[in-house]
């Protein structure tokens, strides 16, 4: 067996297993979501969204290292420079101590000095969106500690404890939901507290599994000047990109609070929890094929590496559409079947999350390409500048009286534009030709979003929904109907006969 074939096998299996979990991820969380803002109450659960939106934009730094790490990992594992991946972790652990500590503290300084005179909470819940506060501000800094690890389990390519460790996590998130229930105890309060608790379980289930599987994750003293530099430069420009992403998308929560208050927040939450989970479709066969594309560059397979790119946008649109398809065609009805109560433009800001959701999962291959090379300085500055520009054009649309939709309008239109950019800076990094990345994902992404759309139209308009057994009927014929396209225009002649060998080998085991 090739190395090629059994890195695609490998990609496979950890795509499955990541599947697996997701099913149960995603059942779980639309599950509690819709309890926990049943339980809470439409103004406590708007402020927890923005609150706790809040204070995860101070986690931008520690994402910027996060991606730092999680590249030089890989990097020195296609290498086989075990040396260099010891001294990789440890110094990322360093690192990772103070800025939790730096974090930590401009949460308690500028952060407080925000949420008391800029957000607007009203003055009866002030106190429990203090205690959400400082519990968000510990769970963040718990969660950045496990980053190094987390790095490290998906470096090694170890999704099957990616896997279940995520899955104890949404369970555990479950039991919040039950426990809301049983105490009579302030709820906002007490979600925020065990929130908490859920992330410190997480901590250190990491943290056993790695120093059991992985010589690496061993502390040590160790201090490398160079090592720490060329990581803080390439998490410098990170931070600058994920920066922008960041203070766009939390920018937006905090511009829609001010406008327009708690209840707008509670539907932007519920539309982001949706497209979270629905990205998870997409973000799990990304997160098993992102490391390959990392080690093809790092051993010079460049041919290779285009290819992976391609494969990884062309089945991150399928996997996004297949399931955003439905939700877009049947959007109220849906939401007034999973919430008892929908928050005004519920329906239209998931509408566009999804739009954009199918855009970016489109961009992540290009983006884990340019951190491969680890040349990423004109790459994010130029980028992340255009992801920001979200917030003053959308602050300049609502003082002129535009609506909260214009606010997600902004964001769809900067997010294409980033695509096109995205694609254009990374053609020279990698020596991509832009002829070969279109021909090769139009080819097959164009007649599939075209040429499933006409049935569950018209089946749209034939079965009227009246009850969850229609709804179920008409979602089937979506999905159904992008599937069937998929397989006759998105899958390349090798990738069908791959499939279809696997169809029989299903079905002879049935039989026998």
């Amino acid at each position: 067996m090739t190395t090629i074939s059994k890195n695609n096998k490998r990609i496979a299996k950890n795509a499955l297993l990541l599947y697996i979990r997701m099913l149960i991820t995603m059942g779980i969380s639309l599950y509690t979501s819709r309890v926990v803002l049943i339980t809470l109450g439409v103004t406590d659960y708007g402020i927890y969204n923005v609150v706790g939106g809040f204070v995860s934009m101070f986690s931008v730094i520690n994402s910027a290292m996060a991606s730092s790490t999680q590249r030089y990992m890989t990097y020195s594992l296609a290498k086989g420079d075990l040396g260099q991946l010891g001294k990789v972790f440890n110094m990322a652990i360093v690192v990772h101590i103070a800025l939790a500590l730096i974090i930590a503290l401009f949460c308690e300084t500028v952060g407080l000095w925000f949420l008391y005179h800029k957000m607007i909470i009203p003055a009866d819940r002030m106190t429990a969106a203090f205690w959400t506060f400082q519990f968000s501000v510990l769970a963040l800094v718990v969660m950045m500690m496990s980053v190094p690890y987390n790095a490290t389990i998906i470096a090694h390519e170890r999704m099957s404890a990616f896997a279940y460790i995520s899955v104890l996590e949404v369970i555990l998130k479950l039991v919040i939901v039950y426990l809301l229930l049983l105490f009579s105890y302030d709820k906002l309060i007490l979600y925020a507290f065990l929130m908490l608790i859920v992330q410190l379980i997480i901590r250190f289930t990491y943290n056993f599994y790695c120093n059991r599987h992985f010589a690496e994750t061993k502390l040590k003293k160790i201090w490398d000047k160079s090592l720490f530099r060329q990581m803080a430069s390439f998490a410098g420009w990170s931070l600058w990109g994920n920066l922008a992403g960041t203070m766009a998308v939390q920018g937006e929560n905090v511009l829609l609070n001010i406008f327009f208050g708690p209840v707008v927040n509670a539907a932007r939450g519920v539309a982001v929890q949706v497209q979270s989970a629905v990205t998870q479709f997409a973000g799990n066969f990304q997160t098993a094929l992102n490391p390959q594309i990392t080690k093809t560059y790092a051993i010079n397979q460049l041919s290779e590496m285009h290819k992976l790119i391609i494969r990884s946008a062309r089945f991150s649109f399928f996997m996004l559409y297949i399931l955003s398809l439905p939700i877009l065609l049947f959007t109220p009805f849906i939401l007034n079947i999973w919430l008892k109560e929908v928050p005004e433009y519920t329906s239209n800001f998931l509408k566009i999350s999804l739009i954009v959701a199918i855009i970016d999962s489109m961009s992540n291959p290009l983006m884990v390409a340019a951190a491969a090379t680890g040349k990423i300085r004109k790459y994010q500055s130029i980028v992340g500048g255009t992801i920001l520009l979200i917030i003053p054009l959308s602050y300049l649309l609502l003082i002129m009286g535009a609506t909260p939709m214009a606010v997600y309008g902004v964001h769809l239109f900067i997010s294409f534009i980033t695509y096109l950019l995205r694609l254009y800076m990374i053609r020279p990094m990698i020596s991509l030709s832009l002829r070969t990345y279109f021909s090769s994902l139009l080819k097959s992404v164009t007649p599939v979003a075209l040429l499933s759309l006409p049935i569950p139209m018209i089946a749209s308009v034939l079965l009227n929904l009246s009850n969850i057994f229609i709804l179920f009927i008409n979602i089937i014929i979506s999905v159904l109907s992008v599937a069937i396209a998929v397989y006759c225009f998105g899958l390349e002649k090798s990738e069908r006969s791959i499939l279809n060998n696997k169809i029989s080998v299903i079905f002879q085991r049935i039989r026998l």
